[in-house]
């Protein structure tokens, strides 16, 4: 536990840094735009009168904002374990119009209970692989499974064969990840879970980009991997 908690406070730390230092949907910082696959797959869900969406690690609202914006009725129920992602994620959904369509809630993803078929779409973008075990994430995957609506879709975005490399010294370090699988390994267990699912999307893109820990420019390189699917 002394490796999950250090990751989680390094990641708090991240996290809180560029929660104040850029604004969201503002060019500088990944919260610049929201993930184009997760709002084109809102598309599927045309002709539901109510649709009903989970966010896990809503963060500030980079995905749930947009999706809220797209519903004529309906709710996005944001998860996320930081004060600071639910305090600003109040703060934008007011700013933005859309406050009685989100519902935040602050608990950690790896414990919080999907009800049976309670929901149209689930989104999880650079989440899932947060929680402090394997087989936690499994519980995660398999409470998803069980939360979808049939004809739901579940969509995505998971960090695979994550590398730091500190950019001064060119010195390998250990991955800020608690959960940091092969890229193998992780599409092989995402194919599992969802076996008896339509497979509608799945991608791999190798990204790197720049962060801050301890004020070290640190170069964070990872596969991720973009799985969107449907229930049958």
């Amino acid at each position: 536990m002394d490796r999950i908690n250090s990751i989680r406070e390094a990641e708090k730390n991240y996290h809180d840094y560029c929660y104040d230092q850029y604004s969201l949907f503002t060019e500088g910082s990944w919260l610049h735009k929201p993930v184009k696959t997760v709002l084109d797959y809102m598309d599927f869900l045309e002709g539901i009168e109510e649709v009903k969406i989970l966010d896990l690690g809503s963060g500030i609202g980079r995905n749930s904002i947009p999706m809220a914006q797209k519903l004529d009725k309906g709710k996005v129920v944001c998860v996320d374990i930081l004060d600071s992602a639910i305090q600003k994620l109040s703060l934008y959904s007011q700013r933005f119009g859309v406050e009685n369509r989100i519902y935040p809630i602050k608990e950690d993803i790896a414990c919080f209970e999907i009800q049976k078929c309670a929901f149209h779409y689930i989104v999880a973008v650079s989440s899932i692989e947060h929680v402090d075990s394997e087989v936690c994430l499994d519980l995660v995957l398999n409470r998803m499974v069980k939360g979808t609506i049939r004809g739901g879709i579940n969509c995505l975005v998971v960090n695979s064969n994550v590398q730091e490399i500190d950019i001064k010294s060119g010195k390998k370090l250990e991955p800020m990840m608690e959960v940091n699988l092969s890229t193998d390994h992780m599409l092989e267990k995402l194919r599992d879970t969802y076996s008896k699912w339509d497979e509608l999307t799945m991608q791999v893109k190798p990204l790197e980009y720049k962060i801050q820990r301890n004020e070290n420019d640190i170069l964070m390189k990872t596969n991720a991997v973009t799985f969107v699917v449907r229930k049958r």
